[in-house]
């Protein structure tokens, strides 16, 4: 669309100039002006240039997508918010804990930096929003230096609560959502920088591969270094009209940046909304400060709100086939979808070629007009 919208610019830019180097069209055709048509229609480049230019530079981060957290969207029935309450015992309003979960007044603690360690925290209420964005403040520190710490949290939107398992301290083949944040590498040849964020969509059928850290199963994922930080930490979690977005604040820059965009992701309403963690031979303390969810007010078409989103079955429209997925230094897949790096470079190339034709055609073309002065 962009090479389409560039090449009528150029159409337009071109018939503009040859009019105006011609006199305007009327008199004596074919005359080239000196004074409005400088020096050689190489110039033809600085109004060119801008024009192609244009719709192949890199867009700032989706950021405005993101929430500005205004309480007129907050739903409180779906968050963790200070000050809490039932400080010093094992529940709380609208939250189950299990395993070795400990709430305090500053945080709530999944696991301790200790070995063999579960615990999770489960919002009592099914959410039934169509389109949400859940913001979370968390911390992951410890002692571990290097890669002598684990494993990691998980952020969950399933169909079944307090269920322990092996992934991150709650059960594998899962029917929703998940957002893994893993901080040691399983898979001694992965080329992936730790800590690392992927996202996961299952319908119940698929098994996460502690072994290749979920590589199979990923749908996308970057590297974001939130361990041991001095600062706070946060990361987005958005859906609306089928698209997941997941962003990161984590270098005290108070800005979002772009970590994970899909389409075609399909999930039900009535899921809960859940945080779990896990540790094994190695520890770290895996803290939530706050979860704030968000309704995202958005129109859906007749069609969409007479469907009973409570029976659709999680998916998502396009799945990578496991053996494309091949890692490269940056954490992406090499047979995954253009970056915005790669689309500005395939626009660039395409829209120098579109210039290149276009001072040719100017070459052509002042020639011409020199041939036709000799008749005058």
């Amino acid at each position: 669309m962009a090479a389409a919208a560039a090449a009528a610019g150029v159409s337009s830019v071109w018939w503009v100039w040859c009019v105006w180097c011609s006199g305007g069209g009327g008199g004596r055709r074919g005359r080239w002006r000196g004074p409005r048509c400088p020096g050689s229609p190489l110039s033809l480049w600085a109004v060119l240039l801008p024009l192609l230019l244009a719709p192949a530079l890199p867009l700032p981060p989706a950021a405005a997508d993101i929430t500005d957290g205004n309480s007129e969207h907050l739903k409180r029935e779906h968050s963790l918010i200070k000050p809490y309450q039932g400080v010093g015992s094992s529940s709380m309003p609208l939250w189950d804990f299990q395993g070795s979960t400990m709430l305090t007044s500053q945080y709530v603690r999944l696991t301790p930096d200790e070995r063999s360690k579960e615990g999770s925290i489960w919002n009592h209420l099914p959410c039934f929003l169509k389109d949400w964005e859940m913001h979370v403040h968390f911390k992951v520190h410890g002692t571990g230096k290097k890669n002598l710490h684990g494993d990691g949290f998980a952020l969950w939107y399933t169909r079944d609560r307090l269920m322990p398992g092996p992934v991150f301290g709650s059960k594998d083949n899962f029917h929703g959502l998940a957002v893994f944040l893993d901080t040691y590498p399983n898979d001694e040849t992965t080329e992936r920088v730790f800590p690392y964020i992927s996202v996961m969509v299952n319908n119940g059928t698929l098994a996460y591969d502690h072994s290749k850290d979920g590589r199979w199963t990923e749908l996308a994922g970057c590297t974001a270094d939130f361990r041991n930080q001095n600062h706070d930490t946060f990361l987005a979690v958005r859906y609306s009209r089928g698209r997941l977005t997941v962003m990161t604040d984590v270098e005290d820059k108070n800005e979002w940046k772009n970590c994970i965009d899909i389409s075609g992701v399909r999930l039900p309403t009535g899921y809960y909304f859940g945080a779990s963690a896990g540790t094994g031979d190695l520890s770290d303390n895996h803290d939530i400060i706050s979860l704030k969810l968000f309704q995202l007010m958005v129109e859906h078409s007749p069609d969409e709100e007479n469907i009973d989103w409570t029976k659709i079955e999680p998916s998502v429209s396009f799945l990578k086939s496991p053996k494309d997925n091949v890692d490269d230094p940056t954490g992406n897949f090499r047979s995954g979808p253009l970056t915005g790096w790669k689309v500005f470079l395939l626009l660039l190339c395409s829209l120098l070629g579109i210039i290149v034709c276009a001072v040719v055609g100017a070459v052509v073309f002042q020639k011409r007009q020199e041939r036709n002065k000799r008749f005058y």
